[in-house]
């Protein structure tokens, strides 16, 4: 009787720890921030886009690069309409660089996208890095270059909203553009991406 009590209840110690260890394993899956996104580029793969411009796009330490070229995007072959993406990224000073989004991949630009700006030296840094050139100024003002970041750029409709490091940098009401592809971009110095990923809204 005692032998079956010990053994019933080593049963039961087992069974928790069981159970814990599938709870500790459970609640950092269920906690994963990429749930429900695409990643198109990673540490490993520089993933499958279309190129505009000359830039040397390449896979180098773990990130897809660019340091020469008068410039060029990196275009998603899918459009989109309401999305997130997120990309972290690593710039030098003078680099410029950003994200434009719903773009028709023949006219990339700030007057027929929204580019979400990266670029710490600009002239006039009101649309500096986390601004929307030409239609939302950066609030507060931020330096990213030497160190590795992170951009959250949320459009639904007529809203988009820039993050910059989890803090908020632009937020505007537009509806000139509602669809369309977006870019990575390189316009000088040295830009570096290591994940970009996009949720459809």
């Amino acid at each position: 009787m005692k032998l079956l009590q010990k053994r019933l209840l080593l049963l039961a110690v087992c069974s928790l720890f069981a159970v814990g260890g599938l709870v500790g394993i459970a609640v950092p899956a269920g906690a994963q921030s990429a749930a429900g996104f695409t990643t198109m580029l990673d540490a490993k793969n520089m993933g499958d886009w279309n190129k505009s411009g000359d830039a040397n796009w390449r896979m180098e330490d773990g990130a897809v690069v660019a340091d020469k070229g008068k410039g060029g995007h990196l275009v998603s072959k899918q459009s989109y309409k309401d999305f997130v993406i997120r990309a972290e990224f690593w710039v030098t000073p003078e680099a410029n660089s950003g994200i434009f989004i719903r773009c028709d991949p023949k006219s990339i630009g700030a007057k027929t996208c929204y580019e979400v700006n990266i670029w710490d030296t600009r002239p006039d840094p009101s649309y500096g890095t986390g601004a929307i050139v030409n239609f939302a100024e950066v609030k507060p003002l931020r330096k990213v270059a030497g160190k590795w970041a992170t951009m959250e750029i949320t459009a639904k409709g007529r809203h988009i909203v820039v993050k910059v490091n989890g803090r908020k940098t632009a937020d505007l009401q537009n509806g000139m553009f509602e669809q369309g592809h977006f870019t990575l971009q390189y316009g000088g110095g040295v830009v570096k991406f290591r994940k970009v990923e996009i949720k459809a809204l």
